[in-house]
Formats: structure tokens, C-alpha cells, sequence
């Protein structure tokens, strides 16, 4: 290669390599997140749905109402003191005993049963929350791509230049190998580092998060060192969380000190904290006999909330009049907790006694209008019952009201088909596949409402105007394809 072409090639690599020195932040004005070129948030909603397809297909993802609320409730209060509102979250429940929780694009936390159960209290279990969402409220996704794709580039570079050196100096074919096998390794430890450094901010910003919302700013330290100092050397049994999160004595050290500075909380666990427990050992144990012996081995057994767990337990075993007793006493000492009271209209549901359960659900729903948990259970008793109108009816009240969960709206669709509704059927199906992010499913059921003969003008309409809305969201080449089913009389 002549001297100059060489001279331009090694300025180039130079200011390639400047290029990825970040600039302080005071030192030019904000136009913009550079990351957004890679991943945007509408691509990362995107990309956001398309993994919880793929998770929901697998079956992980946990569906219990009452598990759901908790982590939806616990979550939005995180997220309300980390969020200036352009970002929209979802937190859901991972059916797996590994202890571990994440954040993927769009917004979507997941938490796996096995952490919540390794928390000893609640500020544990919101520090690991407000970890998590720091990661999407920093961008930090976005920005490890971008940081990728940076690191990719200037990889590239260095290898083109060091089989460039090569040929124009005649070096040696093993130093070629060095440079080259160098410069992969500067990249993956720049990577690491990356990954590190949102690690740390994740700390920085969730344990201020923490504080915020009133939970123990110390618990997100206090979590991470004990479960570091229970498994550190265990081998292969180093839980997950500490392969996704690594855990050193400096970023201990650190959360402590920042912790240290904060307003310092002491909350009490939340009866809900205290159920969700419960209700995850007691269901994801194979062995109900060993989930009834589990809760009477417990040094707190007479307490609310491991009652809870026997009266679940004994459900499971068929001892329905013995879990009937257990709830019913719980409902009257605890009159306000929902989950009791859901327990026992279930209990008698289970034993036979219908109308008592219906009675027990009717004057809950009163005392506790549009609950989701409470009224799910209770359209899908009406529904056992052969009144699916009423749990129409009940559900689409409640979907009116509140945003649905995936599990409410494919449970209205049952209603309506019971109810030999088959068009709304079919419109709610094609909303449940439009919320676990299935288009083409959705399109498919809307094509089927839209060939049934009685469907009347008005409801036509409506569903060729949602046909054409969910058409739009896909890729151009299969739009053609998706609207041709469409009846003639459509």
C-alpha cells in the first residue's frame, strides 16, 4: 500500500476510535439519544411483544389473577416514582424456581417465582423491581446494541488494519494472529464493561427509586449480599440472578454508601407480599400433601396468611369442606382481605354448593366492585354454573373499566361462546392475540366474525375497521394477503 493511502487508512482508524469516547454531559447540548437509530421505543414495544409471544408459547408465563395484581400493583408503584410517563411498563410472573428477574424491551419486567420466594421481605423484592426498572428508564437495551454495533465497527476496523500492517511490513503470520486475536479481546472486555457500568446505574438510579417510594433503601444491597454470600461458591449452583446481575464487594459496597444517604424507611410486608408467598409455594409444589405439610411445619402456622396456604393446600388434596372452614373463618376475621373471600367461593364452587359460592362471590363483587382477581373467579363460577350472559355481562363491565389482562379477555370470549354469542366470541379472541402480540391470529378471527351470515351492517363495520387498523401493523408484502379474505358483502 503506497505511504499516503496508509497514512489516510490509520487516520481514519484513529478517528473511528475517538468516536467511541463518550462526552461529558455537560459538554454539548441533548439532540437526541443516539441509540434511538438502533432501537426505538416503538421498535422496542415491538421487540417487547414479540419475546412475550414467544414465552407465552412456551408456557412460563404464570397467569394466577391474584399473583398478577400483586406484581402489577408492587411494580406500577415502583415505576410511578422512576417514570416521567414516556415509558409504559408491564411486570409479570415467570413459573420457574431459579431465582432470577429481567427487563426486556418495551417495557416488560419479568420476575421469576423462585426470586419472590428467596425475598424475605418486600423492600427486597421492590429493589430488585426498581433495578430492573431502571434498566428500561436508562435505555439500557437500546444502548448496548448501540454500544454493539459501535464495538463491531471499530473490531472490524482494527483486524482490516492489523492484515493491512501485515501486508505492507511483512510481519510475521503469529503477530498478525496477536494483533488480530487482541483486538477481539479489547472488544469483548469493552463490552463487559459496558454491561457493568448499567449494572452500577441500574443501582444508582433504582436505590433512589427506592427511596422514593418509601421502601427501605438498603434492602437492594441487602438482597444481593445474601444471596451472593449463599451461593458465591457453590459452583453450578450460582442462581441466575447473580449470572445476569454479578455481584462484587465494590458495588455492594457502593449501593451501601448511596443507601446511606438516602431517607431511611422500615415498611412492613404488605398482606399481599405475604399471600403471594404463600399461594407460589403451595401451587408450584407437584406434591400437594408435601405443600400441606410445608405450611404445618411452619414456626407461624396459626398466622393469616399460612392458614391461607392450608386452605389452598387442602383444596388441591379435595378436602374442600376442611379448606371451606379454613377460608371461612379468615373472611371473618379478615373481612377485608379479597383473596379469603375468593378462596372460600371457590372451596364451596369445588364441594358442590353452587348457589352459596355465587352468593359468597355476588356480595363480594358488591363490597368490592371491579376487582379483577375476585371478579374473573366469579364469571368463571357463573360460567361453571350455565350463566355465562351474567359473566358476559360482569366482564365486559369490568373491561370497560379496567385495562384487561390477556387471561380476562380470552376468558369473556368463553362467556360469549357459552353464551352462543359467536361474533363477539370471535372479536374477543381476535383482541386476546392482538394483547400476547399474535397478529395474524387476530386478523383470522376477525375474517371469521366477518363470515358469519347474521352479522349484522353496524357490527360489519366495526369489524372491518379494526380488520384495517391491525392490517396496517403488518409487514407491507403481507398486507395484500390479510384483507383478501374479506367477505364480498364486507
Amino acid at each position: 500500500m503506497p505511504g499516503g493511502a496508509m497514512k489516510k487508512w490509520l487516520c481514519l482508524l484513529a478517528l473511528t476510535g475517538q468516536m467511541i469516547v463518550p462526552a461529558e454531559a455537560n459538554e454539548l447540548p441533548d439532540f437526541g439519544n443516539p441509540a434511538d437509530a438502533i432501537l426505538n421505543k416503538s421498535r422496542e414495544g415491538q421487540l417487547g411483544r414479540t419475546v412475550m409471544l414467544q414465552l407465552r408459547n412456551a408456557g412460563v408465563v404464570v397467569d394466577d389473577p391474584l399473583l398478577n395484581e400483586y406484581v402489577q400493583s408492587i411494580g406500577a408503584e415502583i415505576a410511578s416514582h422512576a417514570n416521567n410517563g414516556s415509558h409504559s411498563f408491564r411486570f409479570f410472573v415467570i413459573n420457574d424456581d431459579r431465582i432470577n428477574a429481567f427487563a426486556m424491551p418495551g417495557g416488560y419486567i419479568g420476575l421469576h417465582t423462585g426470586l419472590i420466594l428467596a425475598s424475605e421481605n418486600e423492600s427486597e423484592l421492590a429493589g430488585v423491581i426498581a433495578h430492573e426498572v431502571s434498566h428500561v428508564t436508562q435505555r439500557h437495551i437500546a444502548r448496548s446494541l448501540y454500544d454493539a454495533q459501535r464495538t463491531s465497527i471499530v473490531s472490524m476496523a482494527a483486524m482490516l488494519a492489523a492484515v493491512l500492517l501485515g501486508a505492507a511490513t511483512d510481519m510475521p503470520g503469529d503477530a498478525l494472529a496477536g494483533v488480530v486475536s487482541a483486538s477481539q479481546a479489547a472488544a469483548l472486555q469493552r463490552q463487559i464493561n459496558f454491561t457493568r457500568a448499567h449494572e452500577h446505574e441500574a443501582d444508582r438510579v433504582g436505590i433512589e427509586v427506592l427511596a422514593r417510594a418509601g421502601y427501605d433503601p438498603n434492602a437492594m444491597a441487602t438482597f444481593f449480599e445474601k444471596i451472593s454470600r449463599r451461593y458465591g461458591f457453590a459452583g453450578q449452583e450460582v442462581p441466575e440472578i447473580l449470572r445476569t446481575h454479578p455481584v462484587t464487594s465494590t458495588r455492594i459496597a457502593e449501593a451501601r454508601d448511596r443507601a446511606r444517604r438516602l431517607p431511611q424507611h422500615r415498611r412492613e410486608n404488605s398482606i399481599s407480599y405475604e399471600l403471594a408467598k404463600v399461594r407460589i409455594e403451595v401451587l408450584s409444589t407437584a406434591d400437594p400433601r408435601a405443600a400441606l405439610r410445608s405450611m404445618e411445619a411452619k414456626p407461624d402456622q396459626d398466622s393469616a396468611p399460612v392458614r391461607y396456604g392450608k386452605g389452598l393446600a387442602l383444596g388441591r388434596l379435595g378436602r374442600h369442606d376442611e379448606a371451606e372452614r379454613t377460608f371461612r373463618e379468615l373472611v371473618r376475621e379478615h373481612p377485608g382481605v379479597i383473596a379469603y373471600r375468593i378462596g372460600l367461593g371457590e372451596a364451596l364452587a369445588a364441594s358442590g354448593s353452587r348457589e352459596q359460592a355465587l352468593e359468597v362471590f355476588a356480595t363480594a363483587v358488591r363490597l368490592f366492585p371491579r376487582n379483577v382477581p375476585l371478579t374473573v373467579s366469579y364469571a368463571e363460577a357463573l360460567i361453571e354454573a350455565g350463566r355465562p350472559g351474567e359473566a358476559h355481562r360482569l366482564l365486559l363491565d369490568l373491561l370497560n373499566n379496567v385495562p384487561p389482562t390477556p387471561a380476562q379477555i380470552r376468558l369473556i370470549a368463553r362467556a360469549a361462546n357459552a353464551e352462543g354469542d359467536t361474533l363477539n366470541a370471535y372479536h374477543y379472541m381476535a383482541e386476546y392475540y392482538v394483547s400476547i402480540g399474535n397478529l395474524p391470529l387476530a386478523i383470522s378471527q376477525l375474517h371469521m366474525a366477518l363470515e358469519l351470515p347474521d352479522a349484522h351492517a353496524v357490527e360489519r363495520a366495526r369489524l372491518n375497521a379494526r380488520l384495517e387498523e391491525l392490517v396496517e401493523y403488518l409487514p407491507e408484502e403481507q398486507r395484500g394477503e390479510a384483507l383478501g379474505r374479506r367477505p364480498t358483502g364486507g
